[in-house]
This record gives structure tokens, C-alpha cells and sequence, in this order.
């Protein structure tokens, strides 16, 4: 039988510019194959440049971005919207999620998400902390461990704290006065994580959701506040293997859709 030569693989590459963290994503026939998280250490367009050093380019066959910082980069690729790149990519894990939640660095959003990862509607917290992984980060700081550990601290709690304020800036001292008066960290944690969950089932409650939900972002990555949330929404919720790159996934996917259906169905500008 004749011999023959394989058609190469094409792959495509994802860049999701965060304000603390670039998230890359290759992806090749529909499927993840690799995924690199850099911090914003200088201008984005060092921190891409480097991500692109790292991988093999030559049989790049193209590439998409998002996030808030694509304004600092100089590249000649399709830009789409964060809510667009979270369904996309959270639809090639789980094509039955109607409801996405991304818990952000920034911000809290609610996508509600079609067939094919289309977006139906979405809504976005308000800038506070509170509403964000901003208020875990605040939380870490305060107790003096490292953020991975606050998930696995929360579910030592017996007593959560509840706290008095919506307000980050207010519950930062209210923490501060907590743990003075002999709360233990693990209640502390635990209360943050209900009151975050709270400011979820608050957009949850204003746009037209539907189970299956999925959460992605940073906060995806606290299992403890996986759990406030499940217990808020009163539903079980799916996890990518890696949320915190499902927006760069999404971008490297909707950037491999035929030009003119993207156009069409999506829109790089969503």
C-alpha cells in the first residue's frame, strides 16, 4: 500500500491580555493541546512576545485576542470581546452549559450561552471588589497566606463571618476587626466567600438564567467558593480543567471559524 505524507496539523493560538495575568491558549481540531499563564510584569506587548518565543509559530495558522489589555498590543488578529471568548471556550468543554459565570480579577460576569457557544445575553458586576477576585486577593493579603490556599482554608470554617458591607474597602477593615476580636482565618475566608457568592445569585437573579452553569475565571479555581455558590444557587456547577484560560481558548477557537460565519454569527466586536 502506497505510502503518504500527513497533512499538517494547524493550530491555532489564543491570547487573553488580563489586567495582572496573560493568559495563552493553543488549540488544535477543537481541542486544548497547551496553555501558558504570564504575569503583566512589563507592557503587553513584552509579555506576548515573549509567549510567542516559547512556542513553535511556524505552523500557526492564525491566532485570536481579548482581554482588557488588546489596546497594548500591535498585532494583526482578530480582537473579540471577553463575554464572546468565555462562551466560546467554555462551549468546546461543556456544548450543554446554558449559564456561564466568569469571576474575574476585575469583575463578575453572567453570560447566558446558545448553541455553538453563542452569546444570548450577559451582565457585569459593578466595579467593586466585593464582586470580584479582587476581594480574594484583598482577603489573602490580610491573612498572610497565599491565595491557591484560600479554598482549602474555607472549608476548616465553623462559624463564617458575616459581613456588615458590600463595600471591599469597609470589609477589608471589618476583617481586620474580626481577627482582632479572635475569628479564626477559616471563618473569615468562609464569609468572604458567601458574601461574594451573595453578589453572584444578585446578577444571577437579573438576566434569565438557565442550569447547566459553569464558572471560569480566577475564582473557578477556589473550590470553596465553588461550594458558597452551589449552596447560594441551590445547583451543582461544572469547572473547566483550567477556567482561568477559557476566555484565550475561546479566542483561539472563534478565530478558527470560517471568516465570513464569525462575521455573521459572532462578530469580533460583540
Amino acid at each position: 500500500m502506497g505510502g503518504g505524507h500527513l497533512l499538517p496539523v494547524k493550530r491555532w493560538l489564543g491570547l487573553d491580555l488580563g489586567a495582572s495575568f496573560v493568559k495563552a491558549a493553543l488549540l488544535s481540531d477543537g481541542r486544548l493541546i497547551d496553555g501558558f499563564i504570564l504575569p503583566v510584569s512589563g507592557r503587553y506587548r513584552e509579555v506576548v512576545a515573549q509567549i510567542l518565543e516559547t512556542i513553535e509559530t511556524s505552523d500557526l495558522a492564525g491566532m485570536g485576542i481579548t482581554g482588557v489589555g488588546v489596546e497594548g498590543v500591535d498585532l494583526s488578529a482578530p480582537r473579540f470581546s471577553e463575554v464572546a471568548a468565555h462562551a466560546r471556550g467554555v462551549n468546546l468543554f461543556f456544548p450543554h452549559v446554558k449559564t456561564v459565570i466568569d469571576i474575574g480579577g476585575q469583575f463578575t460576569r453572567v453570560v447566558r450561552v446558545g448553541p455553538g457557544g453563542k452569546v444570548l445575553d450577559f451582565i457585569i458586576s459593578e466595579k467593586c471588589a466585593t464582586g470580584s477576585g479582587r476581594f480574594l486577593q484583598i482577603m489573602a493579603r490580610i491573612l498572610h497566606v497565599d491565595i491557591e490556599e484560600l479554598g482549602r482554608l474555607s472549608f476548616e470554617a465553623t462559624q463564617p463571618v458575616e459581613f456588615s458591607t458590600n463595600c471591599a474597602v469597609f470589609a477589608e477593615s471589618e476583617a481586620i476587626s474580626r481577627l482582632a476580636e479572635g475569628a479564626k482565618p477559616a471563618d473569615i475566608v468562609a464569609g468572604v466567600h458567601h458574601a461574594m457568592a451573595a453578589k453572584v445569585e444578585m446578577l444571577m437573579k437579573r438576566i434569565n438564567w438557565e442550569p447547566p452553569v459553569a464558572v471560569v475565571g480566577g475564582g473557578g479555581q477556589d473550590k470553596g467558593l465553588i461550594r458558597a455558590v452551589e449552596k447560594k444557587l441551590q445547583i451543582e456547577v461544572v469547572v473547566p480543567p483550567q477556567p482561568i484560560i477559557t476566555a484565550a481558548l475561546g479566542a483561539a477557537s472563534l478565530a478558527s471559524l470560517d471568516v465570513t460565519s464569525r462575521a455573521r454569527d459572532y462578530g469580533a466586536d460583540f
